[in-house]
């Protein structure tokens, strides 16, 4: 499994801001995680996936440190995920501003392929 991160169009990506944000302990062991994404796809270890709605798929990380993270992503092709947003889990559910911020991304990720 490729993992690409989402750039802006000014070539930032959210998602590195946000784990480069994290403490070391815990920035650290998220990209291990994502590294055995793309080593094991699916069947990575210490990784939950989880359906959003349509194509918005979410990814759940406990890090040290840090509780709960969450990296939300869709799948451009069969094999590659674009990482399109992330946030430290505060509450039970995803708040809607991320769901929507992801969701915006994800268009606009689309619309650029096209």
């Amino acid at each position: 499994m490729k993992v690409v991160f989402y750039k802006t169009s000014s070539g930032r990506s959210p998602v590195v801001d946000e784990i480069d944000d994290l403490p070391l302990q815990a920035s650290a062991p998220a990209y291990e995680m994502l590294e055995e994404i793309e080593k094991h796809g699916f069947n990575a270890p210490r990784v939950i996936f989880r359906h959003i709605q349509g194509k918005l798929w979410e990814i759940k990380m406990n890090l040290p440190g840090s509780g709960g993270f969450r990296v939300f992503y869709f799948s451009i092709e069969k094999d590659v995920m674009l990482l399109l947003h992330a946030y430290s889990k505060k509450t039970q559910k995803a708040p809607r501003h991320h769901i929507e911020t992801a969701l915006q991304r994800m268009a606009d990720a689309i619309r650029r392929t096209i």
